[in-house]
């Protein structure tokens, strides 16, 4: 074989492996010698198990009860706690508080847990203590349940406790990550336990915290409204996780008294443009709610009472449909004045948040004022809700708040609305009246005709041939039987939608006639109302002729105003009703002297003979 045909000592191949050998070589030489030493780093820890010094009380949540909380990896959105994006920690170190106020409301905030403590609202007195104004917070209920307005609701138990439990730190506006006005009057002011910032509105600070892992930031903006703007970031591992903004341990005016405070408070939801009420008997416990579990597609949501309202609102300009919530009730415990027992009641609770991270949310924390609520975006005057009897007391109380732009005090603007109506039903009252009169004249023969057959009982055939022969004597003499009663039954509907009004409407909420009167409301103090009602009433029956012979029906009529006036003294029924039936009596008294004066009662018919006799 020639030379040139012999195969060479080095192939392609063996070329490349020998670099590829000799190239690991130098590496491996590098990293031995040469490399910088790693760092050693402490011992893995769970970071959801970090939470920050004891705290006062633990935030109540709705999967802390009956339910086991998800390990750390299973965080809505979190990423493993050997997730690249932790943070350096955060913390405050001693509890501060924040107040925020302008015109219409004093809220103040702490920084452990950085949640609401108070949130009073200055146009509103507590009934309990006239001098005080009235704080929808119920600082028992939360130091109790260690639940307060404004925490946050996670997916996992541990989490949440840890957010709701650390002692945040204040970044006033204008430092980095809180934009807004700066108005703080005060940088920091101390009253010898805890330091107080102050910031008047328009103004924005910011509460933020970390334990190195969870990252969480709130800012409030707050203007001359009801409503403040609250932004929530949570992050775990530098990932957001699902954060609803609560209103926890109770909300609304405890001065309530019928119902019990209690049982007017309700969480609520609207959906499609539909708003649900949940009343506390169906709020269920917190052990509905697993980790993840929230209910999409709301336009908005909130808790309210008779009075007030909190409600969860998206930014302007946001399609409707895009809140999510979840809503439960807890136990209150306390002692009952009456019984000395402890006793449970259901406290609403309810969180909301977006499926977009950060939070951004409007809550309106106010009156439940109509014409405030129209104005919202979307309108709230929904939950202005007189219930059944709305088709009548929802004009009544337009036509009053008409009424009280030219008579700018409630009690004179139900004396005018009480003209006003009586004046409309003044054609129906004289028809009555002829009525009446009517009956009157043909009494003596229909009481002989009932003198005739009064031996037969009720259910006796006989009883329908005394039915026929009265109705042929009313046909006879063109006579309804039920016009004389017309027009008082059509003012018992206008009292009941009256009393609805009077004790679903803010306007008459404290609202004062005169004198003694400073709430129309609620019941007269004194029962002077009751008792001119009940004898205004009374003697309008007096001048009203009687249309039976029957004396025990006599005597019905004449107790009615006793009974009513009775009515009205034990029971809470509005003094603004009072009104109304006393200024109605006084212009009916009015009404029968003219309708008696131009009317005189005719002549008896005389009473046909009964069978069998002379």
């Amino acid at each position: 074989m020639n030379d040139f045909q012999k195969k060479p000592k080095f192939t392609p191949e063996l070329r490349i492996l020998v670099a590829s050998l000799l190239s690991m070589g130098v590496i491996l030489l590098w990293v031995r010698f040469f490399a910088p030493k790693p760092p050693i780093l402490p011992p893995q820890t769970n970071p959801l198990a970090q939470s920050a010094p004891a705290t006062a009380g633990n935030a109540s949540s709705p999967v802390s009860s009956g339910t086991t909380a998800p390990k750390p990896s299973t965080v809505s959105g979190a990423s493993s706690p050997s997730a690249v994006g932790a943070v350096p920690p955060k913390a405050g170190t001693q509890e501060v508080s924040i107040v925020a106020e302008n015109d219409l409301y004093r809220v103040e905030f702490s920084n452990r847990g950085g949640v609401v403590k108070s949130w009073q609202l200055k146009k509103y007195k507590d009934d309990s203590k006239p001098q005080r104004v009235l704080d929808v917070v119920h600082p028992q209920t939360s130091e109790q349940s260690g639940a307060w307005p404004f925490g946050l609701v996670l997916d996992d138990a541990e989490a949440e406790k840890s957010v709701n439990s650390g002692l945040y730190v204040l970044a006033v506006s204008g430092q980095p990550g809180c934009a807004g006005p700066q108005s703080r009057k005060q940088e920091v002011a101390t009253d010898g336990i805890k330091a107080t910032s102050h910031f008047s509105a328009p103004a924005t600070f910011c509460l933020e915290w970390s334990d190195g892992h969870l990252e969480v930031t709130k800012r409030f903006s707050f203007d001359h409204s009801y409503v403040v703007h609250v932004d929530t970031s949570v992050k775990l591992n530098g990932q957001p996780i699902t954060a609803g903004l609560a209103w926890l341990g109770g909300f609304g005016d405890l001065t309530v008294t019928n119902p019990a405070p209690f049982e007017t408070v309700e969480a609520y939801y609207s959906e499609g443009g539909k708003i649900n009420s949940v009343p506390h008997k169906k709020l269920e416990g917190p052990d509905k709610w697993g980790p993840g579990v929230w209910q999409g597609g709301k336009d908005f949501t909130g808790i309210q009472d008779r009075y007030f309202t909190v409600a969860f609102l998206p930014p302007n300009g946001t399609a409707p449909g895009t809140l999510e919530t979840r809503y439960w009730k807890t136990a209150y415990n306390y002692k009952d004045k009456t019984s000395g027992q402890d006793t449970a009641e259901p406290v609403a609770q309810i969180a909301t948040a977006t499926s977009a991270q950060p939070t951004a949310l409007r809550v309106y924390v106010g009156p439940k004022d109509y014409d405030d609520l129209k104005k919202m975006n979307p309108p709230l005057n929904g939950l202005v809700n007189f219930g059944w009897l709305e088709f009548i007391a929802d004009p009544l109380f337009h036509g009053l708040k008409w009424i009280y732009k030219y008579v700018p005090n409630w009690g004179w603007a139900i004396v005018v609305l009480t003209l006003v109506v009586n004046m409309l039903l003044f054609p129906l009252r004289i028809s009555s009246y002829k009525t009446t009169l009517k009956m009157q004249r043909v009494a003596p023969e229909i009481k002989a005709i009932q003198e005739r057959f009064k031996k037969y009982k009720f259910n006796d055939p006989k009883k329908q041939e005394m039915n026929k022969e009265v109705m042929a004597v009313y046909q006879r003499e063109g006579i309804n039987p039920v016009g004389g009663c017309f027009q008082m039954f059509l003012q018992m509907p206008i009292w009941f939608g009256l009393n609805t009004t009077l004790r679903y409407a803010i306007e008459l909420r404290h609202a004062g006639w005169f004198g003694w009167i400073t709430d129309l409301s609620s019941r007269d103090p004194y029962y002077i109302l009751p008792v001119m009602m009940g004898a205004s009433m009374y003697l309008v029956s007096k001048m009203t002729p009687i249309t039976t012979t029957d004396p025990q029906q006599q005597m019905m009529m004449k107790i009615m105003p006793i009974t009513m006036a009775g009515i009205f003294i034990v029971s809470p029924i509005s003094s603004g009703l009072a009104v109304y039936i006393l200024t109605s009596s006084l212009v009916g008294i009015l009404q029968q002297w003219y309708l008696n004066r131009t009317h005189p009662l005719p002549a008896a018919a005389p009473a046909k003979p009964v069978r069998g006799k002379k």
